[in-house]
Order: structure tokens, then C-alpha cells, then sequence
């Protein structure tokens, strides 16, 4: 929908999840925004669509489906989207992993249930486990608050402390030698770390799965951090939109337009417009067609594409000469994103050799059948390496939950494989130069769906529908630099305030009124709407320094006191 307006306050650039809760936040606040999407639709990396044309009503997630990073933050709450429709279905059991030996790790919400299935074949395995989900969901209660703030604000960070974040703070680091431990714990690797803990193979062999979904093997140093994956489908908990991760952004986008904000699709933004004074002041879309912003600009893109691409060399040099430069060469991506296959199934995966219970299906499952299995399926694309001899990878029956996203008695499947966005050996080839093509595609599919018939045989007789997604064909649709929908890799080298960069890692930049948001900003991707949220209060304080100041402490000083009125 086109308007004949072209002046607004504020233009946003993306209109994925983290740019519709940025823009809705600053809607409260009275301004006026405009969010340009260069897709027909909008979401970003968070839609739910229709893409096998032969079978329209099979809806299919085409990249984020299981959510917990949103249930740690108030996004949901302070927006009141469920007032716009959004309906979260919790997941129990959380988690599925059949092992080759017969054995199998269910996870369930509850962290004693989950140790009562362990306890059949471990009984060590499952006390360590309580032990090992105890100190992360301590660890996870005493970070919330960072995740929930702009890194570099100590007010906000300290005003969203109340008293049980402050307990959980003190366990993990209330002494210098708990410090300590701690450091070294996030310096290095999931695998030392499960080494550390468990025995089984069956155990470990999972949570290696889900702690590698941030992008990197199990033995990368410092990416400890990664075992809180597990422990958060305990508490808070995983859930999915019920009509896919879609229904996210259908609520977002109904209370942006309530608000008065306007959406506009297919708007490829080309170039970012500096006024005489060097401020940003508009953004032109392929065709022409100019947009002005009066407050600002926030990007919901990448910072490497938004001031190597869309900005004058001459431009960003004469406020941060070294800026473009860092960007360039500081970023660091390993080349590792997703494969992404859907299926559309007659009846539902079946895993009998497992004592199959329809169960199983409710969370994921995931195709792990050793640590080594796993690190083969991250350590290989860095490489330019197609880890498919023997592959490994996660993959959702999403029907299972929620029945609506297929015809009645009808299922789809969602899966991903992670592979190199460039192949070895074929870069300038293929689908934008990654060595990708069509073919190539389909037979790494093929391979994957080989695999999953050893554990689950009927997903040959009962697929009556398929999509394959290169990452090369992922990158192009997301907009993500090489096919990185993390923006930039999730180490703990680039995570808080070196996210993306030191200088840039507040959300503002050396451009007057240009900010960034999304993944690629602290505290990083997947569906938190954190990102959006801690932008619209940089932006907010910018524009009404004070008074926003003392806003933010008056609200953090009632919820500090309500925290301890309810304690006691």
C-alpha cells in the first residue's frame, strides 16, 4: 500500500520482528514511523508462508520456529500483543534425540522428569544433570537484566535487577573463586564443558546439538555460553505462535498500524541520506522514490551492508575514518548458515525402534548421534565443506502442537541442516557466486532425508510435498550477509558490548540520528525482540535526555521496590 506521505519522524529500515517492536515502541511514544520492507511481506527471518504451490494449505516456517529468548524479556507483555492475537503453546516434552544404541534422551519442562528418562539408563547422568540445569538457570536469571538493556547503560542494566536476579548474580559469582570459575566457564567449550558433567553419549550428544545453534562446533573456546540452550527449555520455557512464528509478526504488525505506523513492502532501501550537516535525514529505495526522517533512521540490516553499501565512502570517513575499514576486516563470520528443508506429510514421523510415542514430536528432535557427530556438522562448513556423509540436524513436526498450520489429519516438517554458504573449490559458480545450484540442493536434501529414514522409515512413503532452500537462495531472501541470519557470528568475542563493534555496540553510531537494531546488535539473534526494544530506549533517551532519564529510573527504582515487597 502505497501513501502520498514521505515525511515521517522516524524511518526503519526492515521490517523483521526486532524492527516491528522497535517501531511499535516508539509509536507509544508519539512518534511518527515509517518501516520499509524490500520483501512482499513482512518478518524478516519470523514468517510463516505457503511455498509448496501445489499444496497452498500447508503453512511453513521458513526459518524461526521454536522461541525462548522472548519469554525472558516483557516484550510481549508491555505490547500487550496478546491483545492483537498472538497465542504462545508451550512445548512438553521440549526435546527428542533417538540414539543409534536404542537409547534416546526425551526432555520435558519439567527438569525432573527429564532426569527421571535419564535415570533409566543413567542414574549419574541424571542427578549431574539437575546439578548442571540448576547453575544455568542461575546464570540465565543473573544475565536477563544485561540482555535487557543497551549494553553500555549501567542504570538500565541495574534498575532491571530485582531480588532474585541479585540471589542468582551472588550464586554464580558472589566470591572471587566462583568468579573465576565462572570466566573460565564461558571462556571455554559446550564440549569440555559436557565432558565435564556427563558419561552418556546419549546426553551429551543432544545438548551439543541445541549449544551449537549458535553457530560454531562444540569445541570452540568461549562459546560455554551456549549450554543456557538446553536450560531454557526448562524455564522459561519453549514455545511457538500458534499459526507459526508468523502470528509473532501478524500481531506486531497489527498494533504498529493501529499505532498509526505504516508499512510499506517491496521497498529495497539503496541508499541512506545525509542532510548538509552530515545527519542522517532520509533513505531512497530502488526506483527513486525518497523517504525523509525528521529524528532518525534505524537499521534492522546488518551494520557491514549498511555502511559499506548503502553509505559514500567519503561519508562515513569523515566522522569515523577507521569505521568502514573494522567493519571489513574486524567482523568475523565462519561461513556457516542452513539448508533449509520443508516437508508436507500425509501422517506423522514414526520412530519405532525408539517405543515411539507420538510425544516425541511435540519439541524437536534432534538427529545427533554422538559429540563427534555434531562437531563433523559445524567444524565442515567453516571449511567450505557439505557435512552430508552422515548428516546431523534439527528438525520440527510442528502439526503436532498446533494442527493448523496443515489440513486436518495432514503434517509438515521442518528442517535444519547446516552447510557453508561458499563451497570449496566452486566460489563464482552457481546460485550468486556460492557454488550452489539446484541440483546440488536436492541431493544434499536426499541425503539428509536418507538419514532420517533410519530412525523415522516412513518419511519416504508419507512425504507428498517438498522445498529446498540453498543458503545461497536463504541469504538472498533474508537479506542476510552471506547467509548469516545471525547478522554476525554469536562468539562471546562479538556478543554485548563488542556487538557488532565497541563503538557501535549502543545501538546509536557516528551518524547523527542513524541507529542500528536486530540481530546483529546485543545481545543478538533469534526471537527476543530484545534488540528492538533497547534501541527504542537509546532512541527515546536521545531525543529527551533527561526526561527519559528519569522515566527509566523512577520505573526501575517501583519494580526494584515491588521486588522486595513481594519477597517479603
Amino acid at each position: 500500500m502505497q501513501t502520498s506521505q514521505q515525511t515521517y519522524d522516524v524511518v526503519i529500515i526492515g521490517a523483521g520482528h526486532n524492527g516491528l517492536v522497535c517501531a511499535a515502541y516508539l509509536l507509544k511514544a508519539g512518534y511518527k514511523v515509517l518501516l520499509l520492507e524490500k520483501r512482499p511481506v513482512p518478518g524478516g527471518a519470523a514468517t510463516t508462508e505457503a511455498v509448496i504451490p501445489e499444496l497452498p494449505d500447508f503453512k511453513f516456517n521458513l526459518c524461526a520456529i521454536d522461541h525462548e529468548f522472548i519469554h525472558l524479556g516483557p516484550v510481549v507483555e508491555e505490547l500487550e500483543l496478546t491483545k492483537y492475537g498472538l497465542e504462545y503453546l508451550f512445548c512438553d516434552p521440549v526435546a527428542f534425540c533417538p540414539h543409534p544404541d536404542g537409547k534416546y534422551f526425551l526432555a520435558h519442562r519439567s527438569v525432573e522428569q527429564t532426569c527421571a528418562e535419564i535415570a533409566r539408563y543413567n542414574e549419574r547422568d541424571a542427578r549431574k544433570y539437575t546439578e548442571f540445569t540448576e547453575y544455568w538457570q542461575r546464570a540465565i536469571g543473573a544475565m536477563i537484566p544485561m540482555f535487557n538493556a543497551p549494553p553500555k547503560s549501567i542504570v538500565d542494566i541495574a534498575g532491571n535487577y530485582d531480588i532474585a536476579k541479585i540471589k542468582d548474580l551472588f550464586s554464580v559469582i558472589g566470591s572471587p573463586d566462583k568468579t573465576l570459575d565462572f570466566v573460565r566457564t564461558m571462556l571455554t567449550s559446550a564440549e569440555d564443558l559436557l565432558n565435564e558433567w556427563f558419561d552418556e553419549e546419549f546426553v551429551k550428544a543432544p545438548l551439543a546439538r541445541l549449544a551449537t545453534e549458535l553457530g560454531a562446533p562444540a569445541s570452540q573456546k568461549m562459546l560455554g555460553i551456549g549450554a543456557i540452550m538446553m536450560a531454557m527449555r526448562h524455564n522459561p520455557g519453549m514455545a511457538r505462535p500458534k499459526g507459526g512464528t508468523g502470528a509473532l509478526v501478524a500481531a506486531l504488525v497489527k498494533l504498529v498500524e493501529s499505532l498509526g505506523g505504516e508499512i510499506l513492502t517491496d521497498q529495497s532501501v539503496e541508499k541512506i541520506l545525509l542532510d548538509d550537516a552530515g545527519r542522517a535525514a532520509g533513505v531512497r529505495v530502488r526506483g527513486g522514490q525518497e523517504y525523509r526522517a525528521e529524528k532518525g533512521i534505524i537499521s534492522n540490516i546488518d551494520a557491514k551492508r549498511l555502511f559499506l553499501q548503502m553509505m559514500d565512502e567519503s561519508e562515513v570517513n569523515a566522522v569515523a575514518p577507521e569505521l568502514r575499514e573494522r567493519l571489513d576486516r574486524r567482523i568475523v563470520n565462519n561461513n556457516e548458515t542452513i539448508l533449509k528443508i520443508d516437508l508436507a506429510m500425509s501422517e506423522p514421523l514414526r520412530f519405532e525402534r525408539w517405543n515411539h510415542r507420538d510425544e516425541y514430536l511435540i519439541g524437536s528432535v534432534l538427529i545427533a548421534d554422538s559429540v563427534k557427530h555434531v562437531e563433523v556438522a559445524h567444524s565442515d562448513p567453516a571449511l567450505g565443506k557439505i557435512p552430508d556423509a552422515d548428516p546431523s540436524f534439527y528438525l520440527v513436526q510442528p502439526t503436532m502442537l498446533d494442527p493448523t498450520m496443515a489440513p486436518e489429519g495432514k503434517h509438515t516438517v521442518w528442517i535444519e541442516f547446516f552447510a557453508p554458504y561458499k563451497i570449496a573449490g566452486l566460489e563464482g559458480t552457481g546460485q550468486f557466486g556460492t557454488g550452489w545450484t539446484d541440483e546440488l540442493k536436492n541431493q544434499v536434501a536426499d541425503r539428509v532425508i536418507d538419514k532420517l529414514a533410519d530412525y523415522a522409515p516412513n518419511v519416504k512413503t508419507a512425504t507428498i510435498g517438498r522445498r529446498v532452500e540453498s543458503p545461497a537462495e536463504l541469504g538472498d531472501r533474508l537479506g542476510a550477509l552471506n547467509g548469516n541470519y545471525y547478522h554476525i557470528d554469536m562468539t562471546l568475542d562479538q556478543m554485548v558490548f563488542f556487538r557488532p563493534l565497541p563503538e557501535i555496540a549502543n545501538y546509536k553510531t557516528p551518524i547523527e540520528g542513524l541507529f542500528l537494531t536486530g540481530a546483529g546488535t546485543h545481545p543478538g539473534g533469534s526471537i527476543s525482540g530484545m534488540p528492538g526494544r533497547n534501541c527504542a530506549r537509546v532512541f527515546l533517551q536521545t531525543q529527551q535526555p533527561i526526561a527519559q532519564a528519569l522515566r527509566d529510573a523512577r520505573e526501575s527504582i517501583k519494580s526494584t521496590v515491588g521486588s522486595m515487597f513481594r519477597l517479603f
